[in-house]
């Protein structure tokens, strides 16, 4: 029996972001049905576990009543779609909220609601890029690259979402109205970056790839190529680790904080981890060190501390958090409500 168990929620198909708000809180109990395309393929991606599918052409009157009758009886609704469009097909907040007044009506947008490109396209690069997280990642001198569509799509999207949902959903069952929850991924990325912008505040932050502490400038806080093609990710920010870190190298570890002997310093780690493959060097160093190896999915899958704490099940990562006395059940398939039959 996981934390939501008793919550309904409607989840109108989509892709990304709306979809992994849906999963987590599908992870955690609550029924989620989403709501699909006549002959649409609902899974088999983690994204769609532990929920049901139902077939419904919101192009027809037939099927616009029935999502009403779905979301009468939710207690919240996930909805992907570019501003308007619920709204055009007779689903906004004010029809569905107006039959259901403790309805929580999840938004999830790149741009938002409102404001010059809320109706404009885009993907994780162009949310990132305009909340101003994309200029410090990648490498000098070159131009910045994107971490997958991790940051806006899924933390800045769909994880602020469903953070937005159960906190509407909490507000409800302590006595106020359903209410809409506009999540941005713009502007979930730019939340993503409140530490970043406290070092801008400290005037610790520099403009540009690879120029601040946690961004590549310093030696101690980068990933290293060694001498099997693969790589180890460096941590070492405190003084301890640090030391731990240059005796393990055979280098001098003097004056870490003082930037001017950064280029140099990164050099010589550099050369020292070419010497040795990825494996070896993380036996060679104790864990104070903090270096890891930079792992593919498979590997990841298979290390002991994952496996250890089953991190993964199958090919996907299972629920997180961990409850202590209401822990999510095992992720299921997904699956259609009634007769509606499509391969998975």
């Amino acid at each position: 029996m996981g934390a939501l168990t008793g919550i309904r929620i409607v989840e109108f198909g989509g892709i990304g972001p709306g979809p992994f708000a849906g999963m987590m809180l599908a992870d955690h109990g609550a029924e989620v049905i989403r709501i699909e395309r006549p002959g649409a393929i609902f899974g088999p991606h983690a994204l769609a576990r532990s929920r049901r599918a139902i077939g419904v052409e919101l192009k027809s009157s037939g099927g616009i009543a029935t999502a009403r009758e779905l979301c009468a009886g939710a207690d919240g609704i996930i909805e992907g779609f570019r501003p308007g469009v619920m709204e055009r097909l007779g689903l906004g907040p004010d029809v569905l909220i107006g039959a259901n007044p403790r309805l929580v009506y999840g938004r999830m947008t790149g741009w938002g609601q409102e404001g010059p490109l809320s109706n404009a396209p885009g993907h994780d690069i162009n949310y990132m890029a305009v909340a101003g997280l994309l200029d410090g990642i990648g490498a000098p001198d070159q131009p910045p690259v994107a971490p997958a569509n991790y940051v806006a799509d899924f933390g800045g999207g769909g994880m602020l979402l469903a953070f937005g949902m159960v906190s509407a959903l909490l507000a409800v069952k302590m006595g106020a109205p359903g209410q809409v929850v506009d999540a941005a991924m713009t502007d979930g990325a730019a939340l993503l970056a409140s530490m970043s912008w406290g070092f801008k505040a400290a005037g610790m932050w520099r403009d540009g790839p690879g120029a601040n502490l946690l961004s590549g400038a310093s030696p101690f806080y980068r990933c290293y190529a060694c001498a099997d093609g693969r790589h180890v990710a460096v941590g070492a920010i405190e003084p301890q680790f640090y030391a731990a870190l240059v005796a393990g190298l055979g280098e001098d570890g003097g004056g870490q904080m003082d930037a001017s002997q950064w280029p140099e310093r990164a050099r010589r780690f550099a050369a020292a981890f070419a010497k040795r493959s990825r494996d070896e060097w993380v036996l060679h160093f104790s864990s104070d060190a903090c270096v890891s190896p930079v792992l593919t999915f498979d590997e990841a899958a298979a290390h002991p501390h994952n496996v250890a704490r089953g991190t993964f099940v199958g090919d996907a990562p299972t629920p997180a958090p961990r409850f202590s006395a209401t822990p999510a059940s095992a992720p299921t398939a997904p699956r259609w409500i009634s007769g509606e039959q499509n391969e998975l």
